[in-house]
């Protein structure tokens, strides 16, 4: 079992200076806003939108994430302890048990996704742009990027799937001697597949406004409490839960999407295409 296992023990960094440190996960970061920022500057031009909005939207988006992804981790898996270290919260470093630069370790998708869609509404109201059509570009590149950061926490090590005696396992030489299913892997390629799905779709079978965000949110989804089931827990909380607290906050985006996609299920007519302006 070993011997059909693939070690994987790679370093976090691409460079490391000391004092600096390029590493992985930073780089697929970057890759995830950058790739995001191209195919949604073509949709910009696609409906004739001052593609100097994309610099905004970026901030906004960028912005959004971060919070959202933060305080999801915090307030949804490990709660108990920044609680009681509420500064911790925005701070890169920890207090206990001594002073110590930590960055910020901790990120939460469903969190994510709460602040995409906050900073797309107040982007919308401040621009006078449809916010169905800002859902429905950003839904699109949603799974690009989730593949970047995907692949990132390959490179860290984290996120691993549970033991297995398949073929194509991993042994996550930072955590131990086990062979795991690579879940970061899976959830990389399924969301390049969804992303390649939505944008043929888009491209060929114009639909209402909004009708993709639905879809986007319900794949997305779907397929995370699939996965849950072949990855660790993230937190000790969750064990022995029938659903981690990652299915559980997967719930509400499905029945979400379910719901969006029958109510803007129709073909993308002449007044939608030109008013994507409000």
């Amino acid at each position: 079992m070993v011997i059909n296992s693939i070690i994987w023990d790679p370093n976090d960094a691409i460079i490391d200076l000391g004092y600096f440190a390029l590493r992985y996960y930073s780089l697929f970061f970057l890759l995830a806003f950058v790739s995001s920022y191209i195919v949604v500057k073509k949709q910009f031009i696609k409906y004739n939108l001052d593609v100097a909005l994309m610099d905004s939207l970026t901030i906004y988006v960028v912005l959004g994430t971060l919070i959202g992804a933060r305080l999801g981790h915090c307030l949804f898996y490990d709660f108990a302890y920044y609680s009681q270290h509420p500064f911790e919260i925005i701070l890169p470093f920890t207090f206990t048990p001594q002073f110590k630069i930590t960055g910020f370790q901790g990120l939460a998708s469903h969190g994510g996704g709460i602040g995409i869609m906050l900073s797309l509404i107040l982007f919308s109201r401040k621009f006078k742009l449809k916010l169905w059509f800002l859902l429905d570009q950003i839904a699109l590149v949603v799974p690009l990027a989730g593949a970047f950061i995907r692949m990132g926490n390959l490179m860290n090590s984290e996120i691993i799937g549970k033991p297995t005696d398949v073929s194509w396992a991993f042994i996550f030489l930072r955590v131990d001697h086990i062979p795991r299913h690579p879940a970061q892997l899976y959830e990389a390629i399924a969301y390049i597949l969804i992303f390649m799905l939505v944008y043929f779709l888009m491209k060929k079978y114009p639909k209402r406004l909004g009708f993709y965000f639905g879809m986007v949110i319900f794949l997305i989804f779907c397929f995370r409490i699939g996965v849950e089931f072949i990855k660790e827990d993230q937190s000790a909380f969750e064990a022995g839960m029938l659903l981690n607290m990652g299915q559980i906050l997967s719930i509400p985006f499905i029945l979400t999407g379910l719901f969006i996609m029958y109510n803007k299920n129709g073909k993308l007519n002449a007044e939608d295409f030109k008013a994507v302006k409000q």
